[in-house]
């Protein structure tokens, strides 16, 4: 036990020491979050811009209730000639330029844009219906009325925290675990430690111990700072997302240590294990969601640790679910690090022979 407790000392000291560590480990992935968090922090969609040539009836005759729902989707300006609005819009200054050519409604955008282009299509068409149903006189026959399944306090950033928080600490396991081996290697430490009176299970322990302890720091930081500062709310259920946590961080210092079996040098391992963590990063939507991308891409991203720890937080801190729902991630992820840390065993133990 004391020799465990003296090298998990030692490795606690040493990364407190290094603060290239602290910075990527923890104020890194915080910088993210709290950009995140300022840009998503009011809860609502940004105004398309919208430059208006000549007068539009459709527009201009509006209802009260029809032009304010059209000022909450977009911010109009009137433009000093036909040719300046359009050039605006295909430089991108603009989100669409509308004028009439007889009854006609005539929407420019540019289909550079595929977030906004499709946005103006169907914001300007529901207008133009509206419009239409006016001029005849005749009440609509159906209505439409959307209703979030999520409670209405719900705000971005608790969508965005979970998958951040995934990211950092699999940059934190995965690069600590590269660097501390091949570190250890280069120092010759590895063979100090091998001859002195310390067993080798807790050495391996007390690089363990100390790497989920950093997992659980960053998500107390995580957590603490999205709640005072962000607003964020959790779900009664959060707490199931901490042994999820501890089997991705496991999982992930499975991979640096294959990274440091791999690596010859300190900096080739952490970069290895940045070579199998960034892409990792933006393939299971640590940054954006993965809804929108080509099926084949969402069918690699399952299997990728990754993918499933960040959907299991996102559901256990988000939305409410029990402990069923954290069985199937944790178990993959766990399955995960068995395979790669038997590799990387089997690797390590070759260039050892």
């Amino acid at each position: 036990m004391s020799a465990f407790v003296g090298v998990a000392l030692a490795i606690v000291k040493g990364f407190v020491r290094d603060r290239s560590s602290l910075f990527f480990s923890i104020v890194f992935p915080l910088m993210f979050l709290v950009l995140f968090g300022a840009v998503f922090d009011q809860g609502s969609s940004p105004r398309l811009s919208m430059a208006e040539i000549g007068r539009v009836p459709v527009i201009d005759d509006l209802s009260p209730a029809a032009r304010s729902a059209l000022q909450r989707s977009f911010e109009v300006n009137h433009p000093r000639d036909r040719s300046e609005a359009l050039t605006d819009v295909r430089d991108g200054d603009l989100a669409v330029a509308v004028e009439m050519r007889g009854n006609t409604l005539v929407a420019h955008y540019s289909k550079a844009d595929r977030t906004q282009a499709p946005m103006v299509v169907g914001t300007l068409s529901s207008f133009v219906d509206a419009a239409n149903v006016a001029a005849t006189g005749t009440p609509p026959r159906f209505s439409f009325e959307g209703i979030p399944v999520e409670d209405e306090s719900l705000r971005t950033i608790q969508y965005v925290t979970p998958g951040l928080l995934g990211w950092a600490v699999a940059m934190s396991a995965a690069f600590g675990a590269a660097a501390t081996l091949q570190g250890w290697r280069e120092t010759k430490l590895m063979r100090r430690l091998q001859l002195s009176p310390a067993p080798a299970a807790a050495i391996v322990s007390a690089r363990v111990v100390v790497t989920v302890g950093i997992a659980l720091v960053q998500m107390a930081i995580f957590l603490g700072l999205g709640v005072v500062a962000f607003g964020l709310r959790l779900t009664g259920g959060w707490w199931l997302s901490v042994p999820l946590l501890v089997a991705g961080t496991l999982s992930f210092m499975a991979i640096g240590l294959l990274a440091g079996a791999l690596g010859k040098t300190q900096e080739s391992a952490v970069n290895i294990a940045n070579f199998f963590v960034l892409p990792m990063a933006f393939l299971s939507g640590s940054f954006f969601s993965l809804e929108g991308a080509p099926t084949w891409l969402q069918q690699v991203s399952w299997f990728m640790p990754l993918r499933h720890l960040n959907d299991g937080m996102l559901d256990l801190m988000v939305r409410g679910a029990g402990p069923s729902r954290m069985v199937g991630p944790m178990v993959f992820v766990l399955v995960f690090g068995l395979v790669v840390g038997g590799l990387a065993a089997l690797l390590f133990r070759r260039a050892a022979d």
